[in-house]
């Protein structure tokens, strides 16, 4: 039985050395991208159709919890933790899906080191619990808010309506004015804003070599460091991550390179055929109104109410 966990320092700290995961990952040849500070999506399909799923992590019960927190504080050499699944978990709801990624054993999920099953669950339309998720899609017509860059021009930022179809099979992150402290100034508590911005849609250009020293007087002083970490995507399909926490570093800052370039609004839409179809209060309303407009940066998108 390999539904087990290993002991693991409770502060994360980056090391003066490369792990050898990264190594063995070839993280020298990765792609590096923006860590993007929001809340994690995926799309694929329910009920026919593709739909946006919230992240929700399987968690253990409480006796199953105070078990694994026990292990993990003792001294004993045992070096595993035995779960079981079945018993020790809370229930989730019936539509809820393990995360792809996920090692398994005898077909069941195996929980990671913090104890949790990472997994999914399909955001309903007008969901109260995934309000914010259910603010950037509209399932009718099946299309998404997305940001990201402007395909002929990499140094200003797009808002677009994107079919859900095209990002099938994608993880996001969800980011907005009610999601993680608003680390980017978006909306206001009167008119929230939210987009998706797919995973690995921000590539980092002038990275320094992958040195701790480097890595930290790059994320300190330059203009392209004011972000919340890098995430390196591996030809094998591993991730390796770096935030400015594990440099020792703060976050949010009150100045993000997210905010340093120019966004327009694309919204793409055919507006005969979708009127009737979007609330006055709908985000794809909202930006249908202020279509082909320009910004300075992302802080400066004001929608009226």
């Amino acid at each position: 039985d390999s539904s087990r966990a290993s002991k693991k320092p409770f502060k994360v700290l980056a090391t003066e050395t490369l792990s050898e995961k990264a190594l063995d990952a070839d993280v020298y040849n990765a792609v590096a991208t923006e860590k993007v500070d929001g809340t994690c999506c995926y799309v694929t399909n329910y009920k026919g159709q593709p739909y946006l799923w919230a992240r929700l992590d399987r968690k253990p019960n409480k006796q199953a919890d105070k078990r694994f927190k026990k292990f993990l504080h003792s001294k004993e050499s045992a070096k595993e933790f035995h779960w079981k699944t079945e018993e020790d978990f809370k229930p989730v709801p019936e539509c809820w899906i393990p995360a792809k990624e996920i090692e398994k054993q005898n077909g069941k999920p195996v929980p990671d080191e913090n104890g949790h099953i990472p997994g999914w669950v399909p955001v309903e339309k007008g969901s109260k619990q995934y309000c914010w998720h259910s603010s950037v899609v509209n399932y009718e017509f099946g299309i998404a808010l997305v940001l990201r860059h402007h395909p002929d021009d990499p140094g200003v930022l797009e808002i677009s309506a994107v079919p859900l179809s095209e990002l099938l099979e994608q993880t996001l992150e969800l980011i907005g004015t009610s999601i993680n402290g608003n680390p980017y100034g978006l909306g206001s508590k009167k008119s929230p804003l939210h987009f998706l911005t797919p995973h690995g849609a921000f590539q980092v250009r002038n990275l320094p070599t992958l040195k701790h020293n480097d890595l930290l007087s790059w994320f300190e002083d330059c203009r392209e460091g004011q972000i919340e970490g890098i995430v390196w995507h591996c030809g094998d399909g591993c991730l390796i991550k770096v935030h400015r926490h594990h440099l020792g570093l703060r976050w949010p800052l009150p100045d993000t390179y997210m905010n340093s370039k120019p966004v327009i609004i694309n919204m793409n839409l055919n507006l005969s055929n979708y009127d009737c179809a979007f609330d006055n209060q709908s985000l794809f309303n909202q930006f249908s109104k202020i279509d082909k407009q320009k910004f300075e940066r992302l802080k400066d998108i004001i929608l009226d109410v």
